[in-house]
């Protein structure tokens, strides 16, 4: 009989958890349009937060309750926005790509050492040594934390050590920012064209025995902007709200100030020195 009796509480038992557990999930159950795993699916996985949402999951649910419109993920195809856009049946929506920008030229090509770095090939490590080998203070170090950051293969290493952006494969996820002890990456939309490459705060021409390219802080391209630069801690800052040229680009005497172009790449003024040098700048050792 007890053992009758043990079955019997423990069957009831069961039963009775059985009924709490589908009375919880008929009054627990959130439902989830099932439009999400479709808009899920068109995306490209990315997961890099440029959209300014965690992932690419959430960006769904947001197109879906109509919070954003597909073309805020400026990562994805335009056939895959396109695709979202008609699903469900709003508009595409005209959002900027963002991508990732740096703020310096000087390639060991253009600009010199002024020590000897020995130690763990990253940039942050010898950044701790009296801010690096460079003689610009503010230069691109050359030993590519932010290429090994990215994990979209969208940045590489030039043979001068200088990084290069490949705008098509950038998702703006931020890494190379957080990475560069210089501070020389920052997120651009990618119709901002004029580009200050020179992060140098040190004002007259005694930047060019570190840097062929720095910026001296002449105040030409101010001259020749209309308003639309400002000359702040003797280096150009652009305000992008302006209509903007080639022009502030033409006097520049070093091609600090460029213009970006989607065909023909970095594009400098007439006047800007010729870079000839294809070897290395030998150590300067002071």
């Amino acid at each position: 009989m007890s053992i009758i009796t043990a079955l019997a509480a423990l069957g009831g038992l069961t039963l009775l958890l059985a009924i709490m557990l589908i009375v919880a999930n008929k009054k627990l159950y959130v439902f989830e349009d099932p439009r999400i795993d479709v808009v899920d699916d068109l995306l490209p996985k990315a997961n890099c937060g440029a959209c300014g949402m965690p992932g690419c999951r959430t960006f769904a649910e947001a197109v879906v309750k109509g919070e954003v419109l597909p073309g805020k993920c400026t990562v994805n195809s335009e056939e895959g926005k396109n695709a979202i856009a008609d699903y469900l049946g709003v508009a595409l929506g005209d959002e900027d790509k963002i991508v990732a920008r740096l703020a310096c030229q000087g390639g060991s090509n253009v600009a010199v050492d002024r020590a000897e770095y020995q130690g763990l090939s990253s940039c942050s490590a010898a950044s701790l040594i009296s801010g690096g080998q460079k003689g610009c203070f503010w230069g691109c170090l050359g030993l590519g934390d932010c290429s090994v950051s990215c994990d979209f293969d969208a940045i590489q290493m030039n043979k001068h050590g200088i990084p290069e952006v490949d705008v098509e494969k950038c998702t703006a996820c931020g890494d190379c920012v957080e990475s560069c002890p210089k501070g020389l990456f920052s997120l651009e939309p990618i119709n901002n064209r004029l580009w200050v490459a020179c992060k140098n705060l040190q004002k007259g021409d005694e930047i060019l025995e570190e840097c062929q390219v720095g910026c001296t802080a002449c105040g030409k391209c101010v001259m020749d902007a209309e308003g639309s630069i400002s000359m702040i801690d003797n280096l150009p800052r652009i305000n992008y709200k302006e209509k903007l040229t080639q022009k502030p680009i033409q006097r520049c005497p070093t091609g600090a100030i460029v213009w970006l172009d989607d065909d023909k790449g970095i594009i400098k003024g007439k006047e800007s020195k010729k870079i000839i040098r294809k070897e290395k700048q030998k150590v300067a050792f002071s």
